[in-house]
């Protein structure tokens, strides 16, 4: 009796091992093609949200497809900074956790992509210089050079006042965009 327990006990040890070694890994290196489900923005994420997408292509691993294209992933943001109003623009970095293969659920480490808002620097000297150069005109027009050194000032406040109304940089991930992910080490099958 205790002889058949052993071979019963062995058999399901070698059992549950070719199981798990039959879930294909995902090696380090392995780059994943991900098409986002939705848009993500630096204004609206925080740190920790969680993401879905889907495979842009088959993964395959060894000459073997593990998952097909549509296949979900989940991936979560791990930075959001949101944009300020006359500088550092916006700051959005995503991640993937998971990806669904053929044989389950499997966790994953990938690399980051980061995206960022653009500059405002040519933006709000734009505007601001734009407002000056106004300001200027219509204060040389109204009381002559005195008129225009004010208009210049006032029409610089005011360009600065609509650079910072208008001035948000936020990073945007649109939904739809495919973004390009790499496995940064070995994958097991999720539980």
């Amino acid at each position: 009796m205790v002889r058949n327990l052993r071979w019963i006990g062995l058999a399901l040890v070698v059992t549950l091992a070719v199981t798990a070694a039959s879930a294909a890994a995902i090696p380090a290196g392995t780059r994943l093609e991900v098409r986002m489900g939705s848009s993500l923005s630096s204004g609206s994420a925080h740190i920790g949200d969680t993401f879905e997408g889907t495979l842009a292509r088959d993964l395959v691993v060894n000459g073997k497809t593990i998952a097909r294209s549509g296949a979900t992933v989940h991936g979560k943001v791990t930075n959001a900074k949101s944009s300020g109003r006359l500088h550092a623009p916006g700051i959005l970095t995503v991640r993937l956790t998971s990806v669904d293969t053929d044989s389950g659920t499997q966790s994953i480490h990938t690399s980051a992509v980061s995206r960022q808002g653009k500059s405002h620097t040519k933006s709000n000297a734009t505007k601001i210089g734009g407002g000056a150069a106004a300001g200027a005109i219509i204060g040389a027009i109204a009381g002559g050079g005195k008129g225009a050194a004010i208009g210049t000032l006032a029409g610089g406040a005011a360009g600065t006042g609509v650079a910072a109304a208008t001035g948000k940089q936020e990073a945007e991930i649109p939904a739809e965009s495919v973004l390009s992910f790499t496995v940064t080490s070995g994958t097991t099958a999720a539980r």
